[in-house]
């Protein structure tokens, strides 16, 4: 399941984002992992979801963060919540095409591994292609 948290700056995304990790970490029996450019969350989220500071990776293009996710799916089989705050902040192509292919991939790589993956994205919703919005909460 994929899930977008869309708006434009200030429009409390992350807050939104940070209350679903809670809700996850509480509610959940498996690994609950958050993805972001820098430490921000810190002591936000609880400490039982696994905070990872994707700046220190430069990560920049979609194939990279793509193999984020990848590895660290394949070094914890029981993770059952991905969050990514921030997603136009960790990569470089933020044109509607590019983000309408990683989100298809996305959905089957969760539909795959059973995964829910919660993604903040700061953008106008009406700015992005008709398959993505469907996903928007």
């Amino acid at each position: 399941m994929i899930k977008l948290i869309m708006g434009l700056k200030g429009s409390g995304k992350t807050k939104k984002l940070v209350d679903m990790v809670r809700e996850a970490v509480r509610e959940e029996t498996g690994d609950v992992v958050c993805i972001e450019k820098e430490r921000k969350l810190t002591y936000d989220i609880p400490y039982q979801a696994r905070l990872i500071e994707a700046g220190t990776y430069d990560l920049g293009n979609y194939e990279f963060l793509k193999g984020l996710i990848c590895g660290i799916h394949a070094g914890n089989y029981d993770i059952t919540h991905f969050f990514i705050d921030n997603f136009y902040k960790l990569v470089n192509d933020k044109s509607p095409e590019a983000l309408e292919a990683f989100i298809a991939w996305l959905e089957k790589f969760s539909a795959a591994e059973k995964i829910d993956f919660v993604v903040s994205i700061s953008a106008d919703p009406a700015t992005v292609p008709e398959t993505v919005r469907k996903y928007i909460i």
